[in-house]
């Protein structure tokens, strides 16, 4: 029996959709989903840039895209599975999306060491990742790190906290994010 009969499915080209599916997967098996994405949340009209879809799309997963999209994950999940024809999908860690939103007590901005603006990497076609990664590793006590970026890096932002760093985001405009990170 082969997996995606077990499934349930017998199209050639699905794709059971979890939340750890990557936005790039999704939409390469399922192009007609971008324009679902879109109506759940104006976040993801950035998925025309070829460059994000090119970087981001293909290591965000959906969990991060509900974060990025401020939808709850049980509500995108289900969303998505039903432009495709899946069941259902139930959440059973309600709290598997639960956002900081207080301030931390470290993060003194008189303390913000470099700053990176990724919009302008993002428009030459660049990823701020390595630079990130490399400022990241230069700090040193209390130093802050920040991130300008036009969406919510969510999957940088989960690469720094799986390394041991402190990570604050704050959503300035529709546009803006400021993510601050502390060795």
């Amino acid at each position: 029996m082969n997996y995606k009969k077990k499934l349930g499915h017998d199209e050639p080209n699905s794709l059971l959709i979890s939340p750890e599916t990557k936005i790039g997967k999704l939409l390469d098996t399922y192009p007609h989903l971008e324009e679902v994405l879109v109506k759940l949340s104006p976040e993801f009209k950035k998925l025309n840039n070829p460059v994000l879809r090119r970087t981001i799309a293909k290591v965000a997963s959906l969990k991060q895209a509900s974060e990025i999209g401020n939808i709850p994950l049980e509500e995108f999940m289900n969303k998505l599975r039903e432009a495709v024809g899946q069941t259902r999908w139930s959440n059973q860690d309600k709290n598997v999306s639960e956002k900081q939103t207080k301030k931390p007590e470290w993060l003194h901005k008189e303390n913000i060491v470099f700053s990176i603006d990724a919009r302008p990497l993002l428009d030459r076609g660049e990823h701020p990742v390595d630079l990130v990664l490399s400022e990241a590793k230069k700090l040193k006590g209390q130093d802050i790190l920040e991130l300008i970026s036009p969406f919510l890096p969510k999957p940088l932002i989960d690469m720094l906290l799986k390394k041991g760093y402190n990570i604050w985001t704050e959503q300035i405009s529709s546009q803006i994010y400021k993510t601050y990170i502390l060795s």
